[in-house]
């Protein structure tokens, strides 16, 4: 079968050429954008007298019915037509004769693939926005629901200040946040229409640009063909969003984990959302977050794929550039899989909030707050800090808490110590204490979660 471009050649592709240089496999997925491209790209050329106008309409209504055929799945996508482009292009002619090769008048597929990537990049952006979103939301329910669930924080795994399970994860929802706005950044960014690059250095047809960016919904034409057609720059700073995005995820996904284990036991998770052993009945294992974490690998790596294939290429384009899909759509779908799944598995979760109160009862997490009520006594931090470091020692050897220790104990110490001591190392008191911006204190937390709802009510009416 002649290839689109067989003029130029005297022999067929060798087949196993055909089958390494062909994208159909996994470009197909860009049908919709292409079509779509296409519409608007034959209506302007109709428009513009380049074309007739009743060949336009003709290629239009094509164009229609092939997408509707695709989307009821009657179209069976043909390796020897190598491209989504190309394939839909046949179709078309198959379908409307003659006409149908006229479409691709005053563009090349340079131009047609930098765009079809640039429309599915946006519609995917939104996507990811609105499903980190509802998981923000998850988030914002459950800290809400547990604004006095006093919990151990940790510096070194170690545990080191009370805070709060809201406080906890209120840290994570803002860090969901920043991905919100790196995404949004990168769509800002990219919002820019490259048809009329043409291959590299535009078309002598009088297209009209700025009636197809219309048509296709972008803020602003691409500035330059030469770099219309030949940067992914975009597609680079997707991945690293959604690199970062990924790592928060594995960054919670790690938290839960090691919160399910039996050395914890601050939460359980809904029997939907974990898997047994095949060999140990005992076992409740908490996989959908070890597969996150797991996955997040595959997310870096596309990005590492997406930066080594553009390093070195020259412009304009290159066959190398072929290589952004499979990176870019494998990170996409990744990505969605795991929110999906995360969003439920921890709307679902169980806390177990006597066991955290129970780990925030030792390791003496209120030493700081000891040493704080010294200070606030007169005595200077760093002596504070040693007179409670004694106590510390103290209490491990005749294995006591700060908070089972006798006024004579204290006494023994320091004459700065009286019976408001208790008051102060009393895990609600260490909390509600933590009153500053940022902090753990309840009412302090109902701010936090007030203004991550708000953020992303502002998002869903953006979106």
């Amino acid at each position: 079968m002649a290839k689109l471009w067989a003029g130029r050649f005297q022999k067929e592709t060798d087949l196993v050429v055909n089958d390494f240089n062909s994208s159909i496999l996994f470009d197909c997925r860009l049908y919709k954008e292409d079509i779509t491209g296409s519409i608007a790209h034959a209506t302007m050329l109709g428009r513009q007298g380049i074309i007739e106008p009743h060949e336009a309409e003709k290629i239009v209504e094509g164009l229609k019915g092939i997408l509707k055929d695709i989307e009821e799945g009657n179209v069976e996508f043909s390796l020897d037509y190598e491209d989504i482009h190309m394939n839909v292009e046949q179709l078309l002619t198959e379908r409307i004769g003659d006409t149908g090769k006229r479409l691709h008048t005053g563009r090349s597929r340079n131009d047609q693939v930098a765009l079809d990537m640039r429309l599915y990049v946006k519609s995917e952006i939104r996507e990811i926005i609105t499903m980190i979103c509802t998981f923000m939301k998850a988030l914002a329910k459950k800290s809400r629901e547990n604004l006095d669930a006093v919990m151990p924080g940790y510096t070194h795994l170690q545990r080191a200040q009370p805070t709060t399970f809201a406080h906890y994860m209120m840290a994570y929802a803002n860090m969901l946040k920043r991905d919100i706005t790196r995404l949004q950044d990168c769509y800002e960014r990219m919002d820019e229409m490259p048809l009329g690059s043409g291959a590299l250095a535009s078309t002598t047809y009088p297209i009209d640009r700025e009636f197809v960016r219309q048509q296709l919904g972008f803020k602003r034409l691409t500035d330059n063909s030469l770099d219309g057609v030949s940067d992914r720059d975009y597609c680079v700073e997707l991945l690293s969003a959604l690199s970062i995005l990924m790592m928060h995820l594995s960054r919670l996904s790690e938290e839960i984990i090691s919160w399910c284990s039996w050395e914890f036991k601050f939460v359980e998770l809904d029997d939907a959302y974990s898997t047994g052993s095949s060999i140990m009945p005992q076992k409740k294992n908490p996989d959908v977050c070890e597969l996150i974490r797991g996955k997040t690998g595959r997310v870096y790596g596309s990005l590492t794929t997406m930066l080594t294939v553009l390093k070195g290429l020259p412009l304009a384009y290159n066959k190398d550039m072929q290589e952004d899909k499979e990176a870019v759509f494998g990170a996409i779908d990744t990505v969605k899989q795991c929110l999906e799944v995360f969003t439920p598995m921890f709307s679902t979760m169980t806390l177990r909030r006597d066991n955290m109160r129970k780990a925030a009862s030792a390791g003496f997490i209120n030493a700081t707050d000891c040493a704080d009520y010294l200070t606030k006594k007169g005595m200077p931090f760093r002596d504070a800090y040693k007179t409670v470091g004694r106590l510390v020692n103290q209490c491990i050897k005749a294995d006591e808490t700060l908070e089972t220790m006798t006024m004579r104990d204290f006494a023994a110490i320091s004459n700065k110590f009286g019976d408001d001591v208790y008051d102060a190392l009393d895990l609600r008191t260490c909390v509600a204490e933590r009153k500053v911006i940022g902090g753990p204190a309840p009412q302090e937390v109902a701010r936090q979660i007030d203004k991550i709802e708000k953020f992303i009510a502002d998002v869903e009416n953006e979106t």
